[in-house]
């Protein structure tokens, strides 16, 4: 069946979400909020709930990016939920492994399995100078430093085995045997071990990555238990697909690796309606603030740019030095619709890129299922362009349709996020 994640981002992905009068803005400290969030995902029986994370802040005028740390509000989201799955990004590049494994074995224990964490390398060289570093280091370095951080990490879960807690009250607390140091002193990293944490209930928090250059691809070929990925349209998404899926058995494993591209979904009980929908959030969208996040997707300043001209000549994706993923989306865009400077700001708006499907319930579950069957995705990773709104439209209207076409769960079958994903036990 489909795999479903609720990436939640503020008042939703589209740019111009916190200003729709229905919007949550005032409540983005609020953890009720979040809960209320998950727990609405809960009730469509989603996998699981993903939160991303940044390290900097760049306009706070253009509108919410980064509020509660994520690790810290899953602890909260934990306790207000029973099943669905929870997965944070970890960035390699700035965490140390020892720090971020007890982080999320302690997560995996609090929530009784149900912990995932995306491993990013991070972008930005703002983010890089609230973390000591001049400018963002180079790509090889960081994947260098994430593989080795991969790998450190998944000793520390295994330092520790399932039988370590005897707890004899007559006797001994733990078994010495069973808990062991990973001796590990690698270029990046210097960590003795073992963690300070006893195995989570997973033994293996759940693996995600979003590879897109040939580097990050292979990483998450080689590491990853679940892939999200950026593709705009189905072609682009089957070529995506089948690459990750030739380098999983090119690095010689078997393991079924789940890859889910983001999703946008306008939902209305007729096309007009859902249209309607999104010319809602898009007409409240700020042309310098639009023109200012594409900025930071090419690397060069667009303020300049005519709306209504065509798209300045990019650089080809060769000699592109930013992340890959987002701008390749970008270029294919332009190459397909050929839009002015201004349509493109709109394409980008809510969720700078990735597929969106406006269009009612059966529209959206017909295009859905036609990415599932032809190589196109194993699941979504649903970005809802407004927040609750986007979701409460998906989970009462998309999910009924995706069940009666036997595509989707009825109930949980699985008290873990494993589970949930069809992972074998770690």
């Amino acid at each position: 069946m489909l795999h479903l994640n609720l990436f939640i981002f503020g008042c939703g992905h589209h740019r111009a979400a916190w200003r729709h009068p229905d919007s949550a803005a005032e409540r983005l400290g609020d953890i009720t909020y979040y809960e209320e969030l998950a727990r609405t995902a809960e009730r469509g029986k989603l996998d699981a709930i993903f939160f991303a994370d940044g390290q900097s802040v760049d306009n706070i005028g253009d509108g919410p990016r980064w509020y509660l740390e994520p690790l810290t509000a899953m602890a909260a989201i934990a306790r207000a939920t029973s099943r669905i799955g929870l997965i944070s990004t970890v960035s390699s590049t700035f965490f140390t492994p020892f720090h971020a494994a007890r982080m999320v074995a302690s997560l995996d224990h609090i929530s009784g399995g149900r912990m995932g964490w995306n491993v990013v390398t991070s972008m930005f060289d703002a983010e890089a100078r609230n973390h000591g570093y001049e400018s963002m280091p180079g790509h090889d370095w960081r994947y260098a430093r994430a593989e080795e951080f991969v790998d450190v990490a998944l000793k520390l879960f295994d330092s520790w085995d399932q039988d370590a807690l005897a707890i004899d009250r007559a006797g001994d607390y733990g078994v010495p045997a069973s808990v062991r140091k990973i001796n590990h002193h690698g270029e990046h990293f210097l960590v003795d071990g073992p963690l300070t944490v006893p195995r989570p209930p997973q033994g293996r928090p759940v693996l995600f990555q979003a590879g897109a250059s040939d580097q990050g691809r292979d990483l998450a070929a080689r590491r990853a238990e679940a892939i999200y990925a950026v593709a705009y349209d189905l072609p682009a998404a089957q070529a995506y697909y089948r690459d990750i899926k030739r380098r999983v058995l090119a690095a010689g494993r078997q393991d079924f690796v789940p890859i889910m591209p983001g999703l946008v979904t306008y939902v209305g009980s007729t096309e007009a309606e859902a249209r309607a929908k999104q010319r809602a959030l898009d007409v409240l969208l700020p042309s310098d603030a639009s023109l200012r996040q594409l900025g930071t997707f090419v690397l060069q300043d667009c303020s300049a740019w005519e709306l209504d001209a065509p798209v300045p000549a990019l650089p080809p994706l060769a000699e592109f030095t930013g992340p890959k993923g987002r701008y390749a989306t970008i270029l294919r865009i332009i190459e397909t619709e050929q839009p002015t400077v201004r349509q493109l700001l709109g394409r980008l708006a809510a969720g700078g890129g990735h597929c969106t499907m406006v269009g009612t319930p059966e529209q959206i579950a017909d295009k859905m299922e036609h990415w599932y069957r032809n190589e196109g995705a194993d699941g979504f990773n649903l970005m809802p362009p407004s927040l609750p709104g986007g979701i409460d439209d998906f989970v009462e209207h998309v999910i009924p349709v995706l069940r009666r076409r036997g595509l989707f769960r009825a109930e949980y079958q699985h008290s873990t996020l494993r589970g949930h994903l069809g992972l074998e036990s770690r």
